[in-house]
């Protein structure tokens, strides 16, 4: 669940910047500690080429809104994952990262191929000061994380999977149809469990982008693309049918 972002795309391939921000909200009804959460608003951060070595990093401020050059990704086998997982009756057992979509052919990690767990620490810098996001979250009795972040082959998308996991289906559920983001409400084709938004720029040179929330079992899932220009929901789409049927089946 990012924060706030306004993303200044000034890889290859995503000339954009965006003047919106997608603001997270869980508005909770129960148990009583289930309060309302709202994410931090950040400033823009440049995201450098993706490795699968390192992850982008945030500069100290805002940096220019200027577009950059046009470049397609190079064409690369996606990465094969090494880690593990098994899942049986809804239930996902083993490593987290094993249930995020493998990257499509052609794709480019930012970060290490198999994806990141996300920490307390991780979970906490995305949402505002004070706010003990943690205790929140284990209301919902969540357990842990993983995200990874990606290029699309023909450099024009770039796609983040976050995976969320709590005790039960029936918790993860319960925290799914209470996360919105902010934007204008879309629907999500082939995942019947779905919401979704898209947030238009104000101009075709900056970056548009489209969410979509979900749970299968004990997971809640959330998928942003990012693209320039009014974005299409066909790649929202297209991911959270495929991330839904891999979370269902393991493969």
């Amino acid at each position: 669940m990012p924060r706030s972002v306004a993303v200044a795309l000034v890889t290859a391939g995503l000339i954009a910047v965006t003047t919106t921000s997608a603001i997270i909200t869980i508005a909770v009804t129960k148990p009583d500690d289930r309060r309302a959460v709202t994410a931090a608003e950040a400033p823009p951060r440049a995201i450098a080429s993706p490795t699968t070595a390192s992850t982008p990093t945030s500069p100290p401020g805002p940096v220019p809104s200027t577009p950059a050059a046009s470049h397609t990704a190079p064409s690369v086998p996606a990465p094969a994952s090494t880690v593990k997982g098994t899942v049986s009756g809804g239930r996902h057992e083993g490593d987290l990262r094993y249930f995020l979509l493998p990257i499509p052919a052609g794709g480019e990690s930012y970060g290490p191929a198999d994806g990141k767990p996300m920490g307390d620490e991780d979970l906490s810098a995305i949402y505002e000061d004070g706010l003990d996001i943690m205790r929140i979250l284990r209301s919902y009795n969540y357990k842990d994380g993983a995200t990874r972040t990606y290029r699309t082959a023909d450099g024009k998308a770039e796609v983040t999977v976050t995976l969320l996991r709590f005790r039960s289906a029936a918790d993860a559920s319960d925290y799914a149809k209470n996360h919105t983001v902010d934007g204008d409400p879309v629907e999500i084709a082939g995942d019947p469990a779905a919401h979704g938004f898209v947030r238009k720029p104000k101009e075709q040179a900056y970056t548009g982008s489209t969410s979509g929330i979900s749970v299968q079992g004990d997971v809640e899932y959330k998928v942003d693309v990012d693209v320039k220009g009014t974005p299409d929901k066909a790649l929202l789409n297209d991911v959270m049918k495929r991330q839904r049927d891999w979370l269902t089946s393991g493969r």
